[in-house]
């Protein structure tokens, strides 16, 4: 069986890496499902991700045909399957819900414009980042190319939502 692309963005962030080692032996596409994992975070935050990258080949995987960390869109964003975006931009004490909003429409925009540009047209694509259904819309507004119904987000039903929870969300919806 042909490795999948799947890319989480954000992966050194907490959400993220508790995603990967599910993603990573087989609990979410399959254990006989081989994957390429592509990590993408922001420049600032890719000592951190070299040490998520680390464990992640420390656990030796038998899924993981390889793993590849990058603050690159161009690199991220290459022939993937599928696209796990949980990176945004977090609300902060004093932040107005404008703000916020304006911060990720930015993001999603780009990582929009990077799917159109670089992922296969067949990517699912499931938006984790909050607000999680306007930044689905952001992206896929951005990515004219690839079909609507392909986009997908997870939105906490209940703010005590645990990673588990989601994680068996997130199996549901590929």
């Amino acid at each position: 069986m042909e490795p999948i692309r799947v890319l989480v963005t954000g992966a050194a962030g907490q959400i993220a890496y508790s995603l990967l080692y599910s993603i990573g032996n087989g609990s979410v596409f399959g254990k006989d499902q081989p994957i390429i994992l592509v990590l993408l975070d922001i420049t600032p935050m890719m000592g951190v991700l070299d040490g998520v990258l680390m464990e992640l080949q420390d656990c030796a995987l038998p899924l993981l045909k390889d793993v590849i960390a990058t603050d690159k869109e161009e690199v991220a964003f290459k022939d993937l399957d599928v696209a796990i975006l949980v990176g945004s931009m977090p609300r902060r004490e004093g932040m107005e819900r404008k703000d916020l909003l304006k911060a990720n429409v930015k993001i999603f925009k780009s990582q929009g414009a990077a799917l159109d540009k670089y992922a296969k047209k067949s990517v699912k694509v499931i938006v984790v980042g909050n607000p999680a259904n306007t930044n689905c819309l952001t992206a896929s507004k951005s990515a004219p190319s690839i079909p609507k119904e392909n986009f997908s987000c997870l939105t906490p039903e209940d703010p005590r939502n645990q990673p588990s929870t989601n994680l068996w969300r997130l199996m549901q919806i590929l």
